[in-house]
């Protein structure tokens, strides 16, 4: 089953980026600066695997940030990012793409919609967020054959270095990430797949 859609869109040199380090043995996630000459956790992200959620902190104020839930049936995520709460949601059946409403990239009080979708090679699993306009603002490039160094997030354009948006980046690149190893993974996600209404949230999503 393939959940993934070529795209043919163009990446910008990314201006900011961060490599993601994962322990199967202790279910955790280290996101660090990908330049730094000492790397020290930005973030440390802790997944719940009983609930199907992860906690994200940013250090080293070990601070909660946000939190993503998975869903065994339905193909949407849900996600909150400093009290903000909104949904992944699936606007096509068997292929990536997602759309989310964003109060980091916003330049008033009202949310934005962005747009995440997703190429696919041998070695790497792009994600790609793209904003009102089309254009790509973000990239988690996930390593499909790593055991610990699962993937790096690149930003660019003009929020490049808003700390806001790559707390907002981290939670929902992340979440839609495992969202779809779930879904590629799971016989309970393919028949959400098949049941599902692309682009409507249903009343046990909202």
């Amino acid at each position: 089953m393939d959940l993934t859609e070529p795209q043919s869109s163009h990446v910008p040199t990314s201006t900011r980026a961060l490599k993601v380090d994962f322990s199967w043995k202790k279910w955790k996630a280290l996101i660090m600066e990908d330049d730094a000459p000492q790397p020290e956790a930005r973030y440390i992200v802790d997944f719940e695997t009983m609930k199907s959620r992860m906690i994200y902190r940013s250090m080293p104020e070990d601070k909660i940030i946000g939190t993503g839930k998975l869903h065994s049936f339905s193909i949407n995520a849900e996600y909150e990012v400093h009290g903000y709460k909104d949904t992944l949601l699936a606007q096509k059946r068997w292929q990536t793409e997602y759309t989310q409403r964003s109060q980091a990239f916003s330049d008033t009080d009202t949310p934005v919609t962005m747009t995440w979708t997703s190429t696919s090679g041998w070695k790497t699993w792009d994600f790609i967020c793209m904003d009102e306009n089309q254009l790509p603002v973000a990239r988690f490039s996930a390593n499909a054959w790593a055991i610990r160094k699962i993937g790096k997030i690149e930003f660019m354009g003009p929020k490049a270095q808003s700390d806001a948006v790559r707390d907002e980046i981290v939670v929902t690149g992340l979440t839609l990430f495992w969202c779809m190893v779930l879904r590629s993974s799971s016989i309970l996600s393919f028949f959400g797949a098949i049941f599902a209404s692309p682009g409507k949230l249903k009343e046990s999503d909202k």
